[in-house]
């Protein structure tokens, strides 16, 4: 191909005969051009094998594509969520193919738990690897659980992973149950018969913040402290709040442009992504001291000391580097305040929309819990409480995509289209995408009936360990601070909805249909979140 482009650019040249020497140049370059994307064209359709799909300029999760918005001739970062209701019927199968003629690789977007079961693995050996198109946002500090593949997250996992026990989760409840009484106290809702809480995520992420900070990285700091980091420019919790909200465009820009750059937003979030590295890089070092000074019952028993802790015991060869255990820290600290933030912020406003829903939960509150306090053995009793957090998170999946790579050539198994039996086998080349769409996963009706309906009622018989719901990944890739979130939400929704009831901030003459269309949409920064939720809160006689 490359010589039938050098004879072709050569031959333009000539029929050009006088004409300027630029504009000879400026030809030949745009016939070069024209020839490879056609080149890459042909080779893209070859390796998705010729399933239906987009064809497009650019991959939408790389430069140039995700900073393009989402438009018809450039999906773009938001796609998957903005046409969600017609990414698969278009091409009729829960499987879509998407080939770039200019920038990015050859890709398969799925919406079935089969081919994500393959991909990602189930205990079993896959040809995918993770791919590289997230990796420079998680890899900030340094290789972590998530961002881990094959041994090393095997070496990952299994210093990480004791750190995630009972101990932790009772410690969980505990601590959200004081935090709530602390919130209530301090925002001076005590008393008061109807409270107005313009951004739900002002309470939400902090609560996540303020829980992941005591038993995460045993932080010492109440509701009303402003915790300083290092005496630096940001607060820690302004500093990781910036962290959380810089979106995918940013973090995939080099740091020295980031530093120096005119916008302000980007340079805050360079400041704010250092301090916190310093900031703790020497919590880390004073995690060792306590660890090496005192005896195992005088340490602390947050997630960080556990982790420091396992690290220290390992030998040198499977031990963890000083990067590494940031990177770890980086992702506890980023998962369990911003994931957890918006998916609670979006359950309060599902909450606001039912509210029969949100009656028959807390019929279940008042009959498990009434007037005492309440425990942790009490979490596994509020089985509606857990069934609304976890369709909330259907709905809204944090963890949107699942990205991987075929490190060899291979085959996959399509289940074909609804209402045909078996599967298709479809080889896939080395080097060839393949995204598992979560979006698509959790509104996709061969797995979900009316899938755009909230239905609590579908995660009845579901506990939280169960397999069956896949919002926080699937096997053994799943999310390691599942139950860490769940506990924390459970217990929230259960004391909020015990004293009070939940209603949507609704503008002058607006319906609810009209505020649910304006509030309840996804926005997207690492993660999926949702926009600012506006409510009311009215206490319960």
């Amino acid at each position: 191909m490359a010589s039938s482009q050098s004879f072709l650019s050569a031959k333009l040249l000539d029929n050009l005969g006088g004409q300027p020497k630029w504009l000879k140049i400026s030809v030949a370059l745009v016939a070069v051009i024209v020839l490879r994307s056609i080149s890459k064209y042909r080779n893209g359709v070859k390796a998705v094998a010729g399933i239906p799909g987009f064809r497009v300029p650019f991959f939408p999760l790389g430069m140039p594509g995700v900073m393009i918005p989402t438009s018809w001739w450039n999906p773009g970062y938001y796609f998957t969520w903005q046409w969600k209701t017609t990414n698969y019927t278009r091409f009729g199968n829960d499987t879509f193919s998407l080939v770039p003629f200019l920038v990015g690789p050859p890709t398969i977007y799925t919406a079935t738990l089969e081919v994500a079961r393959q991909s990602i693995g189930g205990g079993h050996k896959t040809s995918f690897a993770k791919a590289d198109q997230f990796q420079p946002a998680l890899l900030y500090w340094g290789m972590n659980l998530v961002a881990a593949d094959k041994e090393v997250w095997r070496k990952h996992r299994r210093i990480v992973g004791p750190a995630f026990n009972n101990s932790v989760y009772e410690m969980v409840w505990k601590e959200t149950l004081q935090l709530y009484r602390d919130m209530t106290a301090a925002e001076q809702w005590d008393g008061k018969q109807e409270i107005v809480v313009p951004v739900a995520q002002d309470i939400t992420f902090k609560l996540a913040l303020l829980v992941i900070g005591k038993c995460g990285f045993g932080f010492r700091f109440g509701w009303l402290d402003s915790p300083q980091s290092g005496g630096r420019k940001f607060s820690l919790q302004e500093a990781l709040r910036i962290v959380a909200d810089t979106n995918l465009q940013a973090t995939l820009l080099p740091k020295w442009i980031r530093r120096y750059s005119p916008i302000k937003s980007f340079r805050d979030s360079y400041e704010a992504y250092e301090q916190m590295a310093q900031f703790m890089d020497q919590h880390v070092a004073q995690k060792k001291e306590e660890i090496q000074s005192k005896n195992s019952t005088e340490i602390g028993k947050d997630v960080l000391t556990l982790l420091v802790q396992a690290n220290e015991q390992e030998n040198s060869k499977l031990k963890m580097s000083k990067e590494e255990l940031l990177g770890n820290v980086f992702i506890l600290l980023f998962a369990g305040h911003e994931t957890t933030g918006h998916t609670l912020a979006v359950t309060l406003a599902f909450l606001s929309l039912y509210p029969d829903i949100q009656e028959d939960a807390y019929q279940q509150v008042k009959s498990v819990i009434g007037n005492k306090e309440p425990n942790f053995e009490d979490c596994n009793k509020l089985d509606k409480v857990l069934a609304i957090f976890f369709e909330s998170l259907r709905l809204f999946p944090s963890g949107h995509l699942l990205m991987r790579e075929a490190w060899e050539d291979t085959v996959i198994q399509v289940p074909n289209p609804i209402g045909q039996e078996g599967t298709t086998s479809v080889p896939v080349p080395r080097g060839t995408q393949l995204i598992v769409d979560m979006v698509g996963v959790h509104y996709n009706p061969r797995y979900f009936p009316d899938p755009y309906e909230f239905k609590p009622s579908r995660w009845q018989d579901v506990g939280i360990d169960s397999e069956t719901f896949t919002a926080f990944s699937i096997g053994p890739r799943a999310c390691m601070g599942r139950k860490f979130a769940t506990v924390e939400s459970v217990c929230f929704l259960s004391c909020l909805l015990r004293d009070f009831e939940v209603h949507p901030l609704l503008n002058a003459g607006e319906t609810k249909e009209q505020w649910r269309e304006r509030v309840v949409d996804a926005i997207f920064v690492l993660t999926l979140g949702v926009k600012d939720v506006p409510l009311r809160f009215v206490r319960r006689l």
